[in-house]
Parts: structure tokens; C-alpha cells; sequence
């Protein structure tokens, strides 16, 4: 069965902002080797806006192999975007989603295929609350940031996770990987 990973950057101090962090070649290929390893991934508008970024990157190439093969890996993968003010995408991988989130992970789920990804700090809080994901992979850059939200801010309730795996980069930034079903 296809797994359910949220998967975001965030500050020691748990601050999310896609635009904050240690951005460098290690970091691009670990994720780059995520997307390929699912066939969905799942964003919110404003990070789903931010992610556009990378598609001046297909038309202009950096030169940075790593920012390169990031971008080309993003572009296609699946990206469905949850939105109540966008009224359409044009990024030809990309779509609107028309159903609620459990909806839709429910409906990706009884697909065959790859895993299913979530890249939006609202996404992920949802997703948890409705205990619908299977794993964590939290990259904490060693930054403290006074900007972006608190990954689990007016989260109420204890919530115990199973370590997996730890990655540690040369940049000091740490990937935690936790299962969040095993106990």
C-alpha cells in the first residue's frame, strides 16, 4: 500500500518557510530522490506557488546539476493543489483538487503506485489530524528564524512517533524520519 509522507523544512526553532533554510546540492538531491520515490504530492496554494519556481528553472537551467535534476523531477511529479481561491492551474502535472483532503488521499490510496506526498505545513496539520499520514521526514536546518508559522502550532493533543532514520548534512541541516503508526 502506498505511504503517506509529510515531508517539510523547518528551523530549530520549528519555524516553516520554504524560503528559509540551507538550500545546497545534498539537500536538492535528498529530495530529489523523494519525488521520484512518489507519484503524488500534495500543496497547499501558497507553497504550491512558491514550487512554481522551479519551472523557470526547466526553461533556463542553472548549470547546477543538482538545482537542474530538482527541477526537472519536480515538474513530473503528480501535484494536486488545494486551493479556495485558485480557479485554475496551468503547470501541465498539476490539478486542482475538488475534494476534501481525506477525499482525496483515500481516493490516491486505492491506486496502485509510489508513495504520496505532502509539502504544505496546513496540509500536514489536516492530514495528522486525521491520522492519515504514515511518516514524518522533518529537515531541521540549523537556523532560528523569526519568520514562518510553527509547524505544529495550537496542535492539542500528544501524538508519540517511532524514529526511523536520521540523515545528517554536511550544512549541519538533520532529516528525522518518525512513523507515525507504529505505536
Amino acid at each position: 500500500m502506498r505511504k503517506v509522507i509529510a515531508a517539510i523544512n523547518m528551523t530549530i526553532n520549528g519555524n516553516c518557510d520554504h524560503r528559509i533554510g540551507i538550500v545546497d546540492e545534498e539537500l536538492h538531491s535528498h529530495y530529489t530522490n523523494l519525488l521520484s520515490e512518489a507519484d503524488d504530492i500534495l500543496y497547499g496554494r501558497i507553497t504550491f506557488q512558491l514550487m512554481e519556481y522551479w519551472r523557470g528553472i526547466l526553461q533556463n537551467p542553472t548549470g547546477n546539476k543538482s538545482e537542474d535534476n530538482f527541477a526537472v523531477t519536480i515538474d513530473q511529479i503528480n501535484k494536486i493543489v488545494f486551493s479556495n481561491s485558485l480557479k485554475n492551474v496551468d503547470w501541465k502535472t498539476a490539478r486542482l483538487s475538488n475534494l476534501s483532503l481525506e477525499e482525496e488521499i483515500n481516493e490516491l490510496k486505492k491506486n496502485s503506485g509510489k508513495n504520496i506526498l505532502i509539502g504544505s505545513r496546513s496540509l500536514i496539520i489536516q492530514a495528522l489530524k486525521l491520522n492519515l499520514i504514515d511518516e514524518f521526514q522533518l529537515c531541521i536546518h540549523p537556523i532560528i528564524a523569526d519568520k514562518g508559522l510553527q509547524l505544529f502550532e495550537n496542535w492539542e493533543e500528544q501524538k508519540t512517533l517511532k524514529l526511523k532514520q536520521t540523515k545528517t548534512f554536511e550544512s549541519g541541516a538533520i532529516i528525522l524520519s518518525y512513523d507515525t503508526k507504529s505505536r
